[in-house]
This record gives C-alpha cells, sequence and structure tokens, in this order.
C-alpha cells in the first residue's frame, strides 16, 4: 500500500505570494509520500489567456515573466525537499525521493495552442521552457490519463462525443468505473461506490490549491475550498482520503 499526495492547480502567475508552495513543500517533507501527483495547472500563463485579449487587464502581460513565475514556485514548493535531501546526505542518511507526476493542464496547453493557431511560433514557444522534466517530474500530455495503484489520474476527465469534462464527482464516477482524481474545477467534490468485488471506488474533482481569487468568478464565487488532497493506504483503487486546507497548511507549516 502507498500514499499519494495530489497538489490541485496552483495557477501561478507573476507577482503571486509563493509561501503557499513553501508549506506545501514543507508538508511533503513531513509526510513523506509515495507518489506527488501535481494534476496540472501548476503555472497559469495569463500571457497566453484567449478570454483576456483586449481586456484592459491584459496589457503588461509578458510570455517570459510567466514563465519566470512558474520557475519560481517550482523552487518554492520542492525547495523544502531539496534541503531535507541535503541534510540527510550530510548525515550519511538516505534521501527522500518520492515518485513525481505531473499532469499538464488546459492553462499549460495554452502554450500548444499558441503554436498550433500560429506556426511562426513554432521553436519559440514551448512547454519545455518550463523545466518540469529538469525538475523530476514525470510529465505527461494534457488530458493523457496516468493510473497508479489502480487510481486514473488526469487534468480532466471527458464526457460524451463532444469531449467535455466531467463536472461533478459522481458522473466520473457513473462514467469512468474506477477511481479518478481530477483537478480543473474549483473546490472539491467526492463521489464514492463499489465494484462487483466490494472494493470501494472513489472519484475526486479538486482543482484548487491556490490563493489568489478569480476576477470571472465574482465574490460568491470564490468562496470556494482550496488545498491538497491525500490518498492514504492506496491498493488496487482503494483508498483512505483526506483534505488538507492551505489555510491549515500556512497555519501549521510556515
Amino acid at each position: 500500500m502507498s500514499k499519494h499526495l495530489i497538489i490541485p492547480d496552483t495557477q501561478v502567475r507573476p507577482g503571486d505570494d509563493l509561501q503557499f508552495l513553501t508549506a506545501i513543500g514543507n508538508y511533503i517533507v513531513e509526510k513523506k509520500p509515495d507518489v506527488i501527483v501535481q494534476i496540472g495547472d501548476f503555472a497559469d500563463m495569463p500571457s497566453l489567456s484567449s478570454y483576456d485579449v483586449g481586456k484592459k487587464s491584459f496589457e503588461g502581460r509578458r510570455y517570459a515573466n510567466d514563465i519566470e513565475a512558474s520557475i519560481e514556485g517550482m523552487h518554492a514548493l520542492l525547495g523544502p525537499i531539496w534541503a531535507h535531501n541535503k541534510q540527510q546526505h550530510k548525515n550519511h542518511k538516505a534521501a527522500y525521493k518520492p515518485r513525481m507526476v505531473l499532469t499538464l493542464g488546459n492553462h499549460e496547453n495554452r502554450i500548444e495552442r499558441a503554436v498550433e493557431n500560429d506556426a511562426k511560433l513554432d521553436g519559440v514557444l514551448s512547454t519545455n521552457h518550463l523545466g518540469y522534466r529538469e525538475f523530476g517530474w514525470e510529465q505527461h500530455d494534457f488530458l493523457d490519463v496516468v493510473v497508479i495503484d489502480g487510481v486514473a489520474y488526469s487534468h480532466y476527465f471527458t464526457t460524451g462525443v463532444l469531449g467535455r469534462p466531467a463536472t461533478t464527482a459522481s458522473a466520473l464516477l457513473s462514467k469512468k468505473h474506477m477511481s479518478c482524481v481530477a483537478g480543473h474545477q474549483q473546490g472539491r467534490q467526492i463521489a464514492s461506490g463499489y465494484r462487483a468485488d466490494g472494493r470501494r471506488i472513489s472519484c475526486i474533482i479538486a482543482g484548487s490549491c491556490y490563493e489568489h481569487d478569480e476576477e470571472y468568478m465574482g465574490p460568491q464565487g470564490n468562496q470556494h475550498w482550496r488545498g491538497l488532497v491525500v490518498l492514504h493506504e492506496v491498493n488496487d483503487g482503494e483508498s483512505d482520503e483526506m483534505f488538507v486546507s492551505l489555510d491549515y497548511l500556512k497555519r501549521r507549516y510556515l
């Protein structure tokens, strides 16, 4: 059995306070999950947002700044692990080396869409600039499904002939028939059921692990849960689920 820690969408953008990522890193060092999954949209990439073009808020956005912010965010997240392993090496002890899996989200996919829409950008813009692999992540393409210990991970799961995202955990449960974890949608949802052999399966949607508010959601829409998901005792799709809020992480691990 293993422990999975899932980091939902962080949507790191220029100017963000990144202390919450350091708190997550400190939590990881203490709890030492076997698997860390970043479910996508680690980087926000606001300079490539098609929704904000023409708005006053769009002025001044730069691709290079978005990349720099994401790299800074990754240093904030992984820095505690690096510091821990440096101390372990000094004390002649084994380093902590979890499996690190990252499924690209639709915000990172903005880079691919920009290249697809303008061939001149081929070779100029690339998800490789985010450096996820260099940071040690096992990177998977947008909407690829990664199955670990019987749990399927993807930024979101599609349903229907149009391939739209499943918007409820219960829909995931009824359509996918296995334990799934998705990000993309703010807040948290969980639905559980049972396989024919009696093993429990759970589907979770948790897509908000950031502190900023989204302008398009308005004052009421931004009152959603934000935090991590931890799956304990993961075995053949069955697990004990735990949610850890950002508020708690910042109080306890900074």
